[in-house]
């Protein structure tokens, strides 16, 4: 079988077809007879048929790719008629949910153009993603609480490629993306599965440091300006590196994944932070912003660019304008080190601590997954359409950690953690 089309680096057959495999067996750690989603974009083509083929060989029931054409979307949001963006097609809604009810696995490729939607009216692309969002919610809760096993992987394509090296010929800054990419998600290793094995086993002993504290505020500041603090809820949950099941079973949600991460209390947040990174959001790049929260609310924004595309995105529903999710990279991190910026979520959020506006993960918090959203937000959970990362990190972050009993510890120094 061709794998690799033409102009694609043929000698990487080995490196992806291990990825494929470590796909599979550690980030959605496939059961026996189990279904398979593949949600990939066309370009992305190869690697989609090569995790097909590996989940086959480790037993898969069937696999389905649900393929996206992020070009002809560019197509549809400049000519279509403005009423097409406030619908999300039934058979569309039911795909999802027949599947994920199911209990079948879910892996998405993250490879999309940052600049793609730049001429697009925001507004057109404000109303498809909410319209969405809403047909979807059962399906986002689903995952978003681990009853589904998912994985958000990535390779290169061209036109991201020459984002992030632009001195590079296309060709060059494919292949410069390749080997970035190779190497945050460790394949570049003789035993990639081993290798993720150890990370996990760093992340941990994080996670069990943050948790046994039990810390009821951290204090983020810096020299960019950011000077916030986030309560956190009674009984909120650190994670990282592995997640589970409620049946047990383990998969990696994110590769690579640096991260440790919370949630804070919905009405807790208090302060002003200021982005490190640009956000890469629906083809659109949002630079230089920064937020000021009262009672967890977003009562002032700015940004440099995008800000249009920043309102939209704080507009979404009475959540979105609230956090969901706290995360802790160390600056001194693998991909933080590679000096590259990706200008996409999945690699620039493991380079740097971040923040997420709107919903909050469930599993953050005790038997979070088992409660009534009506339950959740007496909890502090914050519930929203979206779910969207940005970066806080920098060299000189400083997050000092305080207990209920108002004893302060040293959580980060000098961008990386303190313990």
């Amino acid at each position: 079988m061709e794998r690799l089309p033409k102009g694609v680096f043929v000698l990487y057959e080995e490196q992806l077809e291990k990825y494929a495999r470590l796909v599979v067996h550690t980030g959605i750690n496939l059961q026996q007879n189990q279904t398979l989603v593949i949600n990939s974009p066309l370009e992305c083509a190869p690697f989609s048929r090569m995790i097909a083929e590996a989940a086959y060989r480790a037993g898969a029931r069937d696999v389905v790719i649900n393929w996206k054409d992020e070009l002809f979307s560019k197509i549809r949001f400049l000519h279509a008629p403005e009423e097409v963006f406030d619908e999300y097609p039934e058979w569309q809604q039911q795909f999802y949910l027949s599947y994920v009810k199911e209990g079948a696995a879910f892996v998405s490729i993250a490879a999309s153009d940052p600049e793609l939607l730049k001429d697009v009216n925001p507004e057109r692309v404000a109303k498809q993603q909410k319209a969405g969002n809403t047909a979807l919610k059962e399906y986002r809760e689903r995952l978003m609480s681990n009853k589904n096993v998912w994985c958000v992987v990535s390779i290169p394509t061209k036109p991201w490629a020459q984002k992030v090296f632009p001195q590079l010929s296309a060709e060059k800054a494919v292949d410069a993306l390749w080997q970035a990419i190779f190497k945050t998600v460790r394949v570049d290793t003789e035993d990639p599965v081993a290798a993720w094995e150890g990370h996990k086993q760093t992340l941990k002993a994080r996670m069990d440091f943050l948790n046994s504290h039990n810390f009821q505020f951290l204090r983020y500041r810096n020299a960019l300006g950011t000077d916030l603090q986030i309560e956190l809820p009674e009984n909120h949950i650190w994670l990282g590196g592995s997640e589970f099941t409620p049946a047990g079973v383990e998969f990696i949600a994110n590769m690579p994944t640096e991260e440790v991460f919370t949630l804070p209390k919905k009405t807790g947040v208090n302060g002003t932070v200021v982005s490190s990174k640009p956000l890469n959001y629906n083809g659109n790049l949002i630079e230089n912003f920064a937020f000021t929260f009262r009672d967890g609310k977003v009562t002032d924004f700015t940004a440099e660019k995008g800000y249009d595309i920043l309102k939209k995105l704080i507009g979404t529903d009475a959540g979105s304008c609230y956090l969901g999710e706290v995360a802790l990279v160390p600056y001194d991190s693998p991909i933080s080190n590679s000096s590259i910026l990706f200008f996409n979520t999945l690699f620039d959020e493991n380079a740097s601590c971040h923040l997420a506006l709107g919903k909050a993960y469930p599993v953050c918090i005790k038997n979070g997954p088992s409660m009534t959203p009506e339950g959740l937000a007496t909890a502090g959970v914050n519930d929203s359409l979206v779910h969207v990362d940005f970066m806080v990190g920098t060299a000189d972050l400083a997050i000092t950690g305080i207990t209920a009993d108002e004893k302060e510890i040293p959580v980060f120094r000098d961008g990386n953690f303190a313990f």
